[in-house]
């Protein structure tokens, strides 16, 4: 296939496709320019003292920083991988009459992974022009604007959207290679299993290795990035994929205990497609994580600073030199507050994914919600059944997600005692030892579970998906009309 004829085939398309084109190119954007300066905040070594944030000064606190920048890339790459999908099956119907006309499968796979890598590729470069420019206009202090990655890096972020892109729509080709016909027979023999759970019990596990290992035994610097990193990971794809048990079990319930034509028809659908739960909701359930682990190590700043002031009480430090100086805990409180703000953005993007995952499911089945209404069902009966269908799995997911948010963090430490150090010093011997002035002093202090905070946490992603949700019902009016029955 000459390219020209390639290049053809790939932007042609109707008003649906344009939009996937706008929306996919808008998202590899934004990642872009997110990876870039994740990448950038990586490249500054050693102290900077020519910059005036301290979250840059500092060696030990920049890995962090790009780790927030790369969380607000991920969702944006889960939109991208959503709006892949915008307009899926008049694609499949077009590629297929393509294949039928004698296009071999890996023609076809070369206009399918055309349409999705231009897309990606336009976005990309427009997020590399538009970082370069940038660091033109905001040149501050407080940035890192007088520096550049390494050039492969840049290349290598440009074009691993595309990639990615490419990959994906060559994936979702599978079908149309296979049968250009559109016909597929799919039997589910049994449901998901709960062998996601293994991995969440590992990846707290991998978590909890660097600190509670023996005091003889002192792992570099990268290898506790690397068991944490990993740990974290390992129980974000555990949940991300136990959703689609959690999907399945609640489709059996709903069946099994509804009342309503609504929660019938949810249940159903559950347990048809358990897995669409993992992926539209894979990013908002990372992020929801990420957000929890956040606000626990706030929590366990918190009482670290509460130990450090009795401490200092304890032993006669009234001039603000002791342990945890009065100023070191709000600069730590606005770190982690440029996480929540980078969980926020992140769960805002998420949403939008599920908006357009639900768009998309509800146009591929217009027909069947058409024949639907033509049978009598009420379009409300229709809009609570998608409801159900959303909500029903999400809300335990929501919860499994904070859970284990806070129980990584609760694996560094959940409680400190306070008192013995007195109870050491005087035993070495050491003078200037004072006793405790009060006998609370003497106690444990525990870590507690931000309970208001992760239920907004909760809460606020809850909302997000109900507006997501409210604007995806829109889409199901328009596709229950009766104009969808008609062939073609």
């Amino acid at each position: 296939m000459r390219p020209a004829t390639l290049a053809r085939l790939a932007v042609a398309g109707n008003r649906t496709d344009t939009l996937r084109t706008i929306l996919t190119a808008l998202s590899a954007l934004l990642a872009t320019v997110a990876m870039l300066a994740a990448a950038t905040v990586l490249t500054i070594t050693g102290w900077a003292e020519r910059y005036t944030n301290p979250l840059l000064i500092e060696p030990g606190l920049r890995p962090g920083v790009s780790a927030t920048l790369i969380l607000v890339a991920l969702p944006v790459l889960a939109l991208a991988g959503q709006c892949i999908r915008l307009g899926a099956p008049a694609r499949d119907r077009r590629l297929a009459a393509i294949r039928l006309a004698g296009a071999t499968p890996r023609e076809s796979v070369l206009i399918a992974t055309a349409e999705t890598a231009v897309a990606s590729l336009l976005g990309s470069v427009a997020g590399l022009v538009a970082y370069l420019v940038a660091r033109k206009v905001i040149d501050r202090p407080a940035l890192p604007t007088d520096i550049l990655p390494p050039a492969p890096v840049i290349v290598l972020l440009v074009l691993l959207v595309p990639v990615l892109a490419a990959a994906a729509g060559a994936v979702l080709m599978r079908q149309v290679i296979v049968t250009p016909l559109g016909v597929e027979r799919r039997i589910r023999t049994r449901g998901p299993r709960p062998w996601p759970g293994l991995l969440i019990a590992a990846g707290i596990v991998l978590f909890a290795v660097p600190t509670r290992l023996p005091e003889h035994i002192n792992l570099s610097k990268n290898w506790v990035y690397a068991f944490l990193g990993s740990g974290v990971m390992l129980t974000m794809v555990g949940i991300v994929l136990g959703t689609g048990w959690i999907s399945s079990t609640a489709g059996r319930l709903l069946r099994r205990y509804g009342r309503g034509p609504a929660t019938l028809l949810a249940g159903q659908r559950l347990i048809t497609d358990p897995w669409n739960g993992s992926r539209t909701m894979a990013a908002l359930l990372a992020a929801v994580i990420a957000g929890a682990v956040a606000l626990a190590y706030r929590e366990l700043l918190a009482t670290e600073f509460r130990y450090y002031d009795i401490y200092n009480a304890m032993m006669g430090s009234t001039d603000g030199g002791g342990m945890g100086a009065a100023e070191a805990p709000e600069f730590y409180y606005g770190a982690i507050r440029l996480v929540v703000v980078a969980v926020s953005l992140a769960s805002v993007v998420a949403a939008a994914g599920v908006l357009i995952a639900l768009a998309e499911s509800i146009v591929a089945r217009r027909r069947t919600y058409a024949a639907l209404t033509a049978a009598g069902v009420p379009r409300r009966t229709l809009s609570a059944a998608v409801a159900w269908q959303t909500l029903t799995p999400l809300i335990p997911a929501l919860v499994l997600a904070l859970a284990a948010g806070d129980a990584l963090v609760r694996l560094i430490d959940s409680e400190i005692p306070v008192g013995y150090e007195f109870r050491d010093c005087v035993a070495a011997g050491y003078g200037g030892c004072e006793a405790p002035r009060h006998p609370e002093m003497a106690q444990i202090l525990h870590v507690p579970i931000p309970w208001g905070s992760l239920a907004l946490l909760g809460g606020g992603a809850l909302l997000a998906v109900l507006v997501a949700v409210g604007a995806g019902l829109l889409v199901l009016r328009a596709s229950t009309d009766l104009d969808e029955l008609r062939a073609g």
